[in-house]
């Protein structure tokens, strides 16, 4: 596959991201490479952060790539770019990769040693996983009550890596107005959620929000 060039207008990339869904939707299989070229940089990097192992990592842009050849109708343009949809993809199946990996290895360190003393333990794993998963679901719908520019910038800054200069470049949007999507689409989700939940979401677990200048 060729190196995928930096971001440009959203209005190059808005218009070259439809024509690929409208090639994918007809069928034509060469549009699934070239979406593949035009993504796989950040949607790697993306799922390489979480997951820690490349080829788990190439197993999730497999999936997420043949889902959008299977079902294109599943991104909703009305929702935000389909640059920040497709990251969010990634990043949703590289974190449910992570959980199965841990289970597994929690299923095999069980089978291994089946003293009671694990037990408390096992339990508490399960109840910390069982937790997680609240929390990132309230973060999910809490995303999805932001306006769409908001939702957009932080999707595209936390969950794809890009760097707020890059993120207005997707956009079409100032960078000083990206910035400001940003910071006020931080404090609704700690109004809603806590400063330590939001923190922990979109900060803790990812890193701070990309900046300027700054390689993923």
């Amino acid at each position: 596959m060729g190196p995928v060039s930096r971001p440009g207008a959203r209005s190059e990339h808005g218009s070259g991201d439809a024509d690929l869904l409208r090639r994918i939707a007809a069928g034509e299989r060469g549009a699934v490479d070239d979406l593949y070229d035009r993504f796989r940089r950040p949607a790697f990097a993306l799922a390489r952060r979480i997951l820690a192992d490349d080829a788990l990592a190439e197993d999730v842009l497999q999936d997420v790539f043949l889902g959008v050849w299977r079902d294109p109708g599943a991104f909703d343009a009305g929702r935000g770019s389909f640059a920040s949809w497709l990251m969010a993809m990634v990043h949703h199946k590289a974190v449910d990769a992570v959980r199965r990996e841990e289970s597994q290895r929690r299923r095999r360190a069980l089978a291994e040693d089946d003293l009671a003393l694990n037990a408390p333990t096992a339990a508490r794993d399960v109840e910390d996983e069982a937790a997680a998963r609240v929390v990132a679901a309230r973060v999910r719908a809490a995303l999805g009550e932001l306006p769409a520019s908001q939702r957009e910038a932080l999707t595209l800054a936390y969950y794809g890596g890009y760097t707020q200069r890059e993120v207005a470049a997707l956009t079409g949007a100032p960078l000083g107005t990206v910035k400001t999507r940003m910071l006020a689409g931080m404090r609704r989700l700690r109004e809603g959620l806590g400063h330590a939940v939001a923190a922990d979401a979109l900060g803790g677990a990812l890193g701070p929000a990309p900046v300027e200048g700054t390689g993923r």
